[in-house]
């Protein structure tokens, strides 16, 4: 057997990890994003979403991670505001090939659980983000799998 052949039998035995507690869907909103410390405006355009955060566009304005911010946008085809903070959990610098530049990752905060069931529903219509990367392995449950062949 060929060293490729070897290596799609191994890739058959991976397991991927999952830390996302809700999918995110690609959409292109209008939106507002300010920091909460100085308020400064930081974006107005969202890429994707889900009910649990956003990736914002990132003008050329530095954030570090674990900034608050306050976050208002539509979702819904009905045009109902959602107004939230937020934190942000990543920034995005733009290096893959597939970036669309900078970016910024939040994660709601004091978003109603009413409200997040709304986007959930608005979103079920939306076709689900695709991975730009493929998933971490999960080491532990790798090896379990294989001792279990």
């Amino acid at each position: 057997m060929s060293f490729e052949g070897e290596k799609k039998n191994m890739a058959s035995f991976v397991v991927r990890a999952s830390n996302r507690r809700a999918i995110r869907h690609a959409v292109d909103l209008s939106c507002s994003v300010v920091r909460e410390k100085d308020s400064t405006l930081t974006s107005l355009r969202a890429i994707d979403l889900s009910p649990d955060g956003m990736r914002v566009e990132l003008y050329g304005i530095d954030v570090d991670i674990g900034d608050r911010f306050f976050v208002c946008f539509r979702a819904t085809q009905f045009g109902i505001w959602f107004y939230t903070d937020a934190t942000a959990t990543r920034i995005l610098h733009g290096r893959r090939p597939k970036d669309r530049g900078r970016g910024l990752g939040l994660r709601f905060g004091s978003l109603s659980a009413l409200s997040r069931l709304m986007i959930r529903g608005a979103l079920r219509r939306v076709p689900p983000h695709l991975p730009q990367r493929e998933g971490r392995i999960d080491y532990a449950a790798t090896v379990g799998k294989i001792l279990a062949a």
